[in-house]
């Protein structure tokens, strides 16, 4: 008798949270905050993303800017950066996500929303960049954002584009 087909298991990232820089004390709980929503993006992303491990840098705005500046050519903070990892990196890893305190608390303050619930959603969209999801066009847009706002709505975040809660959406 052969034995039934297991559940697929979500791929697990783990999360390296490294406070670099910046004031991250209105944070509640970096660490299991960031893991909270790594783990929303692996159940969203079961049957198409890989394990592996992922750091998220805590910075400011001067890092920040100096690295956008560096890669991509911006000499300006932006809330959040993304480097997948590239050749040479350690097996498993999938790259790097950095977040600019200053510019992460201007935002959630401007949007009115919970910081904690800022940074979740730019972990997310970090991630999802780190999977290979852009923005660049308008389709790319449309699905990274759908993918964000069903993923948000599991941690129980309001869709941040249109600042309702999405119930029943789909990945």
């Amino acid at each position: 008798m052969s034995e039934p087909p297991q559940p697929a298991v979500p791929p697990l990232f783990e999360v390296d949270v490294v406070e670099d820089d910046g004031d991250w004390s209105a944070v509640s709980d970096a660490q299991a905050l960031i893991a909270r929503a790594a783990a929303a993006v692996a159940e969203a992303m079961a049957n198409e993303a890989q394990s592996g491990s992922i750091a998220v840098a805590l910075s400011s705005d001067a890092n920040v800017e100096v690295l956008n500046g560096q890669f991509r050519g911006k000499s300006k903070p932006t809330n959040v950066l993304s480097f997948p990892a590239g050749e040479g990196a350690p097996d498993g890893f999938i790259g790097d996500v950095i977040l600019a305190s200053e510019t992460v608390r201007r935002e959630a303050d401007e949007q009115g929303v919970p910081l904690d619930h800022h940074v979740q959603h730019l972990v997310v969209h970090g991630i999802l960049h780190l999977l290979g999801y852009d923005h660049i066009t308008a389709d790319e847009a449309e699905q990274m954002e759908a993918l964000e706002i069903s993923i948000l709505s599991k941690l129980g975040i309001a869709n941040p584009y249109t600042e309702a809660l999405e119930t029943g959406t789909s990945g």
